[in-house]
């Protein structure tokens, strides 16, 4: 079986997220020929998602969540509130599904988070530290959206709420 075959096999069948290096060591090839690969099978029409958490194929009907609500929200803050933003979503029973940002130029930019669990927010600033890499909230002054889901509305409120008592901005909510 040709690799990039074996490489959706593998996609497909996994529940979790797998990063590069692991699907790298499972082939015995570098990161960059798993980047190369999936950029091939997007190409054919395969919908790869790539999240800090690594990549998946996402599933029609994803049971968890299916079961879940949904809300788009706006909010603004500085890159350095961005672990508090997050793990008060995470602590109140919040995935944090993506970010977005509009640029004046360039349009929407969507990155997916798929940020359910403290030690998800916990790895990905870690990263940011690390790479000194910039948050797409800086290039525009701090104002991004999150697709947020939810077991019920309650929590996402609950989470906005805090937010908000911490002095965080919230422009749109629905």
């Amino acid at each position: 079986m040709e690799r990039r075959d074996e490489l959706i096999r593998i996609l497909q069948a996994s529940e979790v997220p797998l990063t590069g290096a692991e699907l790298a060591q499972r082939f015995g090839v570098t990161r960059q020929v798993i980047v190369q690969d999936i950029a091939v099978l997007r190409a054919k029409g395969y919908a790869i998602v790539a999240t800090p958490q690594g990549y998946f194929q996402p599933k029609a009907h994803p049971h968890h969540l299916s079961e879940r609500v949904f809300r788009s929200i706006t909010i603004v803050h500085t890159p350095e509130q961005t672990e508090q933003e997050l793990l008060t979503f995470v602590d109140a029973g919040v995935e944090v599904l993506d970010v977005s940002v509009d640029h004046p130029i360039y349009g929407e930019f969507v990155a997916s988070l798929m940020f359910g669990s403290r030690r998800d927010v916990l790895r990905f600033t870690k990263a940011v530290r690390d790479q000194h890499a910039p948050l797409l909230l800086s290039l525009t002054g701090g104002v991004h959206r999150h697709t947020l889901a939810a077991k019920e509305e309650v929590m996402i409120d609950e989470a906005l709420h805090e937010l908000k008592h911490a002095g965080f901005r919230i422009l749109d909510d629905h």
